[in-house]
């Protein structure tokens, strides 16, 4: 088991993996088709966007956390 101190981390290792994989595959979908090799194109597609995408979301992560509590009414 991961320890519990390393979650931030894995959240975003997991939630950047997902959506990656998603945008990858709609934006490879929409330039080519659905041609012979799209699995091959969609998955390095996929592994660049999400080479980039991970230290993204750790970075950006807590900047949206404190500006979703800014628009949240208060308890």
């Amino acid at each position: 088991m991961i320890p519990r101190k390393f979650e931030p981390y894995l959240f975003g290792l997991v939630l950047s993996g997902l959506m990656s994989l998603v945008v990858a595959g709609i934006s490879t979908l929409r330039n080519v088709g659905l041609v012979e090799g799209f699995a091959g194109l969609w998955v390095g597609a996929w592994l660049t966007t999400w080479l980039i995408a991970f230290p993204i979301v750790l970075f950006v992560a807590p900047l949206a956390r404190r500006m979703v509590q800014r628009v949240l009414a208060p308890q």
